[in-house]
C-alpha cells in the first residue's frame, strides 16, 4: 500500500500560480501511472493531468497550456504546477497513483481561486 500526501493548496487570486506537491510513502518508480484529479462542489471528480513512468503526459483540455505535471521518481514526488489560475479551477485536488487495478488516493488539498 502506498500512501499519498498532497500539499501546496491555498487561496490565490485569479491569474496567480500555485504548485501542488504529492509525497508518496514508497517508491513510485514502479507506479506506471500518476495523476492529479479535482472535485469542485456539486461536481464529479475529474482527471486534470496524468504522467506515465516514461514521461507521457495528458491534460484536461481546460488546463492545457496552464498546468504542468511532473514526477521525480528519486524523491517519490509528483507535482502540479498551475499558472494563470481561474475561478473555475477552484476545487479539492487529489493525487492519484495506479498499478493495474490497484489505485491509491491522497486526502486532497483545497485550491481556491478568488479575488
Amino acid at each position: 500500500q502506498v500512501q499519498l500526501v498532497e500539499s501546496g493548496g491555498g487561496l490565490v487570486e485569479p491569474g496567480g500560480s500555485l504548485r501542488l506537491s504529492c509525497a508518496a510513502s514508497a517508491s513510485i518508480f514502479s507506479i506506471p501511472y500518476m495523476g492529479w484529479y479535482r472535485q469542485a462542489p456539486g461536481k464529479e471528480r475529474e482527471l486534470v493531468a496524468s504522467i506515465t513512468s516514461n514521461g507521457i503526459r495528458n491534460y484536461l483540455d481546460s488546463v492545457k497550456g496552464r498546468f504542468t505535471i511532473s514526477r521525480d521518481n528519486a524523491k517519490n514526488m509528483v507535482y502540479l504546477e498551475m499558472n494563470s489560475l481561474k475561478a473555475e479551477d477552484t476545487a479539492v485536488y487529489y493525487c492519484n497513483g495506479r498499478i493495474s487495478v490497484v489505485v491509491f488516493w491522497g486526502q486532497g488539498t483545497q485550491v481556491t481561486v478568488s479575488s
